[in-house]
């Protein structure tokens, strides 16, 4: 078995690099890999299991995304793909990459700063994705997804949003 698992790696790593080219339907700027949403790949006798973690449980996307994980990985030669919904832990923030932290900002989203745990007085200033600015101030709980709080640079003026740390 341990021989099979050494002939699969370059295939698993292939696997994550296919995965690595599915974008979020609501932040196209980053992964569902780069989110962390993808929690394994494994080798079967039948075939590939992959694991994914919707961001949360209710996510009208997550349909689609296990259709695109199959569609993905059908395309590029891989048969047989299983993907098992995780629920249990639920998605976090904390499983962000930092580099997907970055490209966030650099999309125009403030990225969750801090862990999902603390408690929210506890989390560092909000800055702005446009100008840098630590002088803002929160418009609403909610944004644009509930994921998201809405916020304003009182320096460029701009409302953004922040992706809350869940």
């Amino acid at each position: 078995m341990e021989q099979r698992m050494q002939l699969q790696s370059p295939d698993i790593h292939q696997i994550w690099q296919q995965l690595q080219q599915i974008p979020d339907p609501e932040l196209p700027a980053l992964s569902i890999t780069d989110l962390g949403m993808v929690r394994h790949v494994i080798p079967t006798e039948q075939g590939w299991q992959v694991g994914f973690t919707p961001t949360y449980s209710g996510c009208p996307a997550t349909e689609f995304l296990i259709n695109e994980i199959k569609e993905v990985l059908d395309n590029a030669g891989f048969q047989h793909v299983n993907v098992d919904v995780i629920l249990t832990p639920a998605w976090t923030t904390d499983w962000m990459s930092q580099d997907a932290k970055r490209r966030l900002r650099e999309f125009g989203i403030a990225p969750p700063q801090g862990v999902a745990c603390e408690h929210p007085e506890h989390t560092d200033t909000i800055c702005c994705p446009r100008c840098n600015s630590e002088q803002t101030e929160k418009i609403s709980e909610f944004g644009s997804t509930a994921c998201k709080a809405l916020y304003r640079c009182n320096e460029c003026l701009e409302p953004f949003d922040y992706f809350k740390c869940i």
